[in-house]
């Protein structure tokens, strides 16, 4: 993203006129202090024009070089940052190890992770001691692991998004009120970090049935000239939490000197009378010293969680929680502790319904920039866990609001190279737990193969039961599946599946022993051997029975068997009679291409000359089926 809750001090506007004014720029001190200024002022964007002139090939100056890494990096301009650490590393090593930790990160979140190693490796060695440094050293080649990993969540464009400015940190009211932070409003002065419009809340209504939202419009009562946002409300719509600046209680710094008022982020609270929020005042542990930010209220409303650099912090800064009392008094701030925490940058804490803590950090093993973990809070084991593909990329995804009785959540992603919002929602899995068992003993069948197949009968994947019989397939929910199961032995089987939910199905499948087709020691009953219409090539479906031939005729070297075709007696007689022979023919050859020798079979088409139901022109759909048909005469055994 582009980092606007980063600010620890955000800059009133009366600067701006002076900021954009370089008539005084007369030499190369002068634009190097005028570039530092806007540095300071966290007017990153044109502070980097102004860096850039000062670029004088391999006679640039280190410092210029470095503050220009060190502008794009804030900038989130992962190719031009990296390329401008990696000149500062070059002209002098010994930089201190933030900018060893700063370039990875930059190679990292560009998919540069074999240079991104080794510059943590170098910053590992820098730092031993350094969680990050610690948790790099146990397993730095995490990346392959991480992709691997099961998804939990899809996720697809919100469609509410604006084409030019930032949108993130969308959250979800019982009564399908979507709150979010946006720069959209191009009437407001813009802020030099990213030269994007100052942020306002905007609500917008979500209609479930159609999956879009309408009626997108800010929040004026909450609103100021400077930044306003994200948001949190309670379960019951009546109590929000949102983070603004100091300026809006007046409550800022002076520095004469620059000529800048400098303010902090704060998170303020504001009751809602019906119609609009109002009675807004700020939580009692805002100050002038610390952030206070990207604040989340709990499903139950007793706990405020939020992101602060306030005393007590790990690294640049942490998640902290804080006890929301009956009589709308506060507890003592809590941090959340080195499991959770990191000398790097935790933010955008979100709780769900089933108390899971869901957070972005730059410092837990991740793709790139910003990642997001789960922790979940109701297990005092617990460990943070990467959220994973598709869901976190090398770029900042650093938002995510999710609520599990509408199955539905919002991601907050720049992705794309701009703040935009997407809805995402959980990976649903039906679990199958398949055991194979012997139809006439209820003996379990290992090794036995089980293949599953998509609605067109197409092959997905085979796999072999285990020692216990069983065979596990995770599936999409609610999509038509088959098995075909086969084991040396036994007759093979197709089964039908009916559509299931989330959640874990056991399915029995019994085979029958094969030799309990051999019906009077006269025929093998097989199912249907069905043909393309009027064709003759052996199918999918024909090659499953005639598999159960194969395996019969393997298992008794001696039998010799008479492949008879029939038709019913829909159309000439002379047409039916070359077609059943060709039918009788191509499976006679697809036997034999099995391995079973060609003189073990015979093969004869009969046409309608041998109706297994004598219905003459009258015959009924399901007569005619009756009688097209395969039959497999034993005339050896």
């Amino acid at each position: 993203m582009k980092k606007i809750y980063l600010s620890l001090l955000l800059i009133g506007s009366l600067y701006t006129a002076q900021a954009q004014n370089t008539a005084f720029i007369h030499n190369a001190e002068e634009r190097l202090k005028h570039a530092d200024n806007l540095f300071k002022r966290y007017e990153f964007v044109e502070a980097a024009e102004h860096y850039k002139k000062l670029v004088r090939g391999e006679k640039t100056d280190s410092y210029v070089v470095l503050q220009l890494a060190e502008t794009y990096y804030n900038l989130f301009n992962t190719v031009e940052s990296a390329k401008w650490y990696a000149k500062a590393i070059e002209l002098n090593p010994n930089q201190d190890a933030e900018v060893y930790y700063k370039y990875a990160q930059m190679l990292k979140a560009s998919g540069r992770y074999d240079t991104s190693n080794k510059i943590m490796k170098k910053f590992s060695d820098l730092k031993p001691e350094d969680s990050r440094a610690i948790d790099y050293l146990q397993n730095p080649d995490y990346i392959p692991a991480l992709r691997s990993q099961e998804a939990l969540f899809t996720f697809e464009d919100s469609r509410m998004n604006h084409s030019q400015f930032s949108d993130f940190g969308g959250i979800l009211t019982a009564d399908n009120t979507l709150y979010f932070a946006s720069a959209r409003d191009e009437s407001k002065k813009k802020y030099g970090w990213n030269d994007q419009p100052f942020l306002n809340v905007y609500a917008a209504t979500y209609v479930s049935d159609e999956e879009k939202f309408k009626d997108i419009k800010p929040v004026d009562e909450l609103n100021t000239k400077h930044h306003d946002g994200p948001t949190t409300v309670t379960a019951d719509g009546q109590t929000m939490f949102f983070a603004t600046e100091s300026f809006r209680g007046g409550k800022y710094e002076k520095d004469k000197k620059n000529r800048l008022k400098k303010g902090k982020v704060s998170v303020y609270r504001a009751k809602y009378s019906g119609k609009k929020w109002k009675d807004i005042e700020p939580v009692p542990f805002n100050s002038p010293d610390y952030m206070v930010s990207n604040p989340a209220v709990s499903p139950d409303g007793k706990m405020l969680y939020f992101a602060s650099d306030m005393p007590g912090t790990v690294g640049d800064m942490d998640i902290w929680r804080v006890a929301l009392n009956e009589d709308g008094t506060y507890g003592t701030p809590e941090n959340m502790g080195t499991i959770v925490n990191t000398e790097g940058r935790e933010s955008f804490p979100f709780i769900s319904d089933d108390d899971k803590l869901i957070f972005a950090s730059n410092a837990h093993k991740g793709f790139g920039g910003l990642d997001l973990y789960m922790f979940d809070l109701t297990d005092p084991n617990a460990k943070v866990r990467n959220i994973g593909d598709p869901i976190n990329t090398a770029k900042d995804d650093f938002h995510l609001s999710f609520y599990t009785d509408k199955g539905i959540g919002f991601l907050s992603t720049n992705r794309v190279g701009r703040d935009d919002i997407y809805k995402v929602r959980p990976v649903c899995v039906t679990e199958m737990v398949i055991t194979v068992k012997d139809q006439k003993t209820g003996a379990i069948l290992k090794d036995a193969q089980v293949a599953i197949l998509d609605y067109d009968k197409n092959i997905i994947e085979t796999r072999f039961t285990d020692s216990y019989g069983i065979v596990r397939y995770d599936t999409d929910c609610n999509k038509v599946f088959a098995l075909q199961v086969t084991s040396e032995g036994y007759e093979s089987k197709d089964v039908e599946l009916q559509k299931w939910g989330d959640g874990k199905y056991p399915i029995d499948v019994e085979l029958r022993p094969i030799e309990m087709l051999i019906k009077d020691d006269i025929k093998i009953i097989l199912g249907d051997i069905y043909f393309e219409f009027d064709k003759s090539n052996i199918t999918q479906q024909g090659a499953f029975e005639l598999n159960k031939l194969v395996q019969i005729m393997q298992r008794n070297p001696n039998m010799r068997i008479k492949i008879e075709s029939h038709t019913d007696n829909k159309g000439s007689d002379e047409y039916n009679l070359k077609l059943s022979d060709e039918r009788a023919r191509a499976t006679r050859q697809y036997v034999i291409s099995k391995g079973i020798n060609g003189s073990r079979l015979e093969a004869r088409g009969y046409g309608e000359s041998a109706p297994r139901v004598d219905c003459g022109t009258g015959c009924t759909p399901e007569q005619d089926a009756m009688n097209r048909r395969s039959e497999f005469i034993i005339t050896q055994k």
